[in-house]
């Protein structure tokens, strides 16, 4: 149970993992992928890192560091969790199926480094892989495993419906990783298409096998097909994802500029702070688990970057309802109760200060005409996203006059991101022709020898 595809495709799909990675967080620089073997030895082996340039436009591959992980890797014996060892993260992710971030490595229980070496400054995050044991499983005369068992003597896995087939980990720079962060989100489902993108070729290998056995059996192929390119394209919707993420970030770097001009009272981050001083005012009055939730939910809205509408939606459903709820059930004057809910109206409102035209007037290093044009783009609905709209936002950041601080670098990435838009449109489009004319009857998979 592991999985078992050809070394140089193995090695393209996690190169291409990590550097969406590297290019897509500006605080991660290094990244690096291991596979995990068939139980019960579970052997963990790097097979390659990639470390981005300061400029952020090249990543240096290979294995040049020593390290156990290297050929021909670790067994699970050796890196599981002892009594009378470092504990590592490897072991928490392999055994546990769930991730480890290190944002503060001083106080990492699982640093080995710190633990052996006294380094603690290994900021990271690492993620298992996870596929489905019965996607896994395509065999049916397949046996179960032998699963390895923890040192309490206790096998792992047992009631999963997963398999770890492996682990990713992603180097930060020093306190720009969080527990919970949106990186680690990132992170989180980019490691489920990693393994769908492992399991898709190895399913296209046992695919291929099969149609040479069964090639009579047109149909039957034709659907173990669709399904494995199907599942991958499914998952194409993270490319949207990563599209919206960018666009997230231009309108942060636009805002940092534009709201310089304006009170700072009248930012989301100063009445966010205002609206937590309130909660917590009344944290001795009653129900200290929903105020505390609030007050969390609160500082959440702060680490998105959303359009006017969806961000005045979140407000609604997120801090607006709980507001209500709160104020309905504790004893708070109601000239104080006014007061709270005209700061969630103000809340609102700063989500329209990046165009309101008070503030633009003031902005007067761009072009009229091209300033409107930006906030067009950069404040509209992204729900439906095409090439001509990334076309667009390509030609106003090629500009001169538009002075963002990773401007360049945004642009890059969202030409990156439309070319795998346009590649996976151009493949769901091939495959339901190619699928239409076999099951047509036309020339479409032949019979092989």
């Amino acid at each position: 149970m592991t999985i078992k595809i050809n070394q140089e495709l193995l090695e393209k799909a996690c190169k291409g993992i990590i550097e969406i990675i590297l290019f897509c967080l500006p605080n991660a620089y290094k990244g690096t992928v291991y596979l995990v073997g068939a139980p019960p030895d579970l052997s963990a082996t790097r097979i390659t890192s990639g470390v981005i340039d300061d400029a952020r436009q090249d990543i240096s591959w290979g294995l040049p560091q020593q390290s156990d992980y290297n050929y021909p890797g670790k067994s699970w014996l050796e890196y599981r969790d002892e009594p009378d060892r470092p504990l590592e993260a490897m072991a928490w992710c392999v055994e546990r199926q769930k991730s480890w971030t290190a944002e503060d490595p001083h106080a990492d229980s699982r640093s080995v480094r710190l633990q052996v070496e006294g380094v603690w400054e290994d900021f990271h995050h690492m993620e298992p892989v996870l596929v489905r044991k019965k996607d896994l499983f395509i065999e049916q005369n397949l046996s179960l495993p032998e699963y390895p068992k923890n040192h309490k003597g206790e096998p792992v896995w047992q009631f999963s419906e997963h398999v770890v087939v492996a682990v990713i980990k992603i180097h930060f720079r020093p306190y720009t990783i969080r527990i919970g962060s949106p990186e680690t989100r990132l992170i989180k489902k980019l490691s489920r298409v990693l393994g769908t993108e492992l399991l898709s070729y190895q399913i296209r290998e046992q695919t291929l096998l099969s149609i040479r056995h069964l090639a009579e059996d047109k149909i039957q192929a034709c659907n173990i097909l669709a399904h494995s390119i199907r599942n991958a394209i499914t998952k194409s919707g993270l490319i949207l994802s990563l599209i919206k993420l960018e666009l997230g970030f231009l309108r942060e770097q636009w805002e940092s500029l534009v709201l310089q001009l304006c009170d700072p009272a009248l930012t989301k981050r100063s009445i966010i702070a205002e609206l937590n001083e309130a909660a917590a005012g009344l944290l001795n009055s009653g129900d200290q688990n929903a105020l505390m939730d609030l007050i969390e939910v609160q500082n959440r809205f702060l680490e998105l970057s959303l359009p006017p509408s969806t961000g005045q939606n979140w407000v609604n459903l997120q801090i607006s309802e709980r507001w209500d709820a709160i104020l309905e059930t504790y004893p708070v004057p109601p000239d104080r109760a006014q007061e709270i809910r005209e700061k969630v109206q103000r809340l609102r409102q700063s989500l329209q200060l990046g165009r309101s035209s008070e503030f633009l007037d003031k902005y007067d290093v761009m072009p009229g005409v091209l300033k409107q044009q930006w906030i067009d783009l950069i404040y509209r609905d992204t729900d439906n996203i095409d090439t001509a709209y990334l076309e667009e936002i390509d030609h106003v950041l090629q500009s001169k006059y538009l002075k963002l601080p990773y401007q360049e670098k945004a642009r890059k990435t969202l030409l990156r991101l439309k070319v795998l838009m346009e590649i996976m449109s151009e493949l769901e489009a091939d495959t339901n022709l190619a699928l239409r004319e076999v099951l047509n009857g036309k020339n479409g998979i032949n019979s092989h020898p």
